[in-house]
């Protein structure tokens, strides 16, 4: 089996993505800020699934952290066949509420490091003409939400893009765009969920069961569950100012868990 580098691998989507994987019995290198948890996780995943799970400290808002895990991306002599850009973050707050630095960060996580990680590890792939990218974005990337919005806008055509660019090469790329899932996510950007139906939310679990079902079918975007579907489908034939305010509203009004 190939080896799968995983970002922001230690919680939520990360840490589902990495489960499954080693489940299917590939080798991994995980991919996150805190040495702690990246060793905890790989002794677990090792002894669960008797996989090798390596462990990379990267921070991806930093040129050192984004370095590092191209090196690895670029070394042919321990290929990775499967790529997942999941690390990324949400800030609370409207559009100049934010501080600037907070959302340059968010742009260089987003966008920077995914086109930087992707183009490192696609060259070999293509040469051994098989691998796949998934790059995780977000229903945000169909609805005008402020720069996190905006960069998962971009991730979505940039991944669309390049599947088109390698059609025939063997490398499959997919955008995933999961709507609230349960992890740590809404925690740390410090927003309360109560007001989040419970209809509303997925499990991480079947966030990634659906990517990998649809990168196996040579899907380039996957919109996980029939509700978000319909969301996506909704915000493609809405006037965009409209479906947006109406989001932004309800973004603002998460209530304090």
């Amino acid at each position: 089996m190939t080896t799968a580098l995983i970002t922001g691998a230690t919680a939520g989507i990360g840490a589902a993505f990495a489960r499954r994987l080693a489940t299917d019995g590939h080798d991994l290198v995980l991919v996150a800020r805190d040495t702690g948890r990246l060793t905890e996780a790989a002794a677990e995943l090792e002894s669960r699934f008797g996989v090798h799970a390596e462990v990379l400290t990267a921070d991806l808002a930093t040129e050192e952290g984004i370095g590092a895990v191209e090196q690895r991306l670029a070394d042919g002599t321990r290929p990775v066949g499967i790529l997942i850009n999941n690390a990324g973050f949400g800030n609370r707050g409207s559009y100049l509420s934010v501080p600037l630095e907070q959302e340059l960060e968010m742009v260089k996580v987003h966008i920077e490091a995914v086109l930087r990680l992707t183009s490192a590890a696609l060259p070999g792939m293509r040469e051994r003409g098989f691998g796949g990218v998934v790059n995780v974005a977000s229903v945000a990337a169909f609805v005008p939400r402020g720069t996190y919005g905006a960069s998962k806008a971009w991730m979505v055509n940039f991944t669309q893009g390049v599947a088109r660019d390698l059609a025939g090469s063997g490398v499959r790329l997919l955008a995933l765009c999961p709507g609230f899932t349960r992890t740590e996510f809404h925690q740390r950007a410090g927003m309360g969920t109560k007001n989040v139906p419970a209809w509303g939310w997925l499990s991480a679990e079947r966030v990634v069961d659906e990517a990998l079902r649809d990168l196996a079918r040579g899907r380039s975007l996957s919109v996980p569950s029939k509700r978000y579907k319909a969301v996506v489908a909704l915000a493609r034939v809405l006037p965009a100012g409209r479906f947006g305010g109406l989001s932004s509203k309800a973004a603002r009004t998460y209530g304090k868990d």
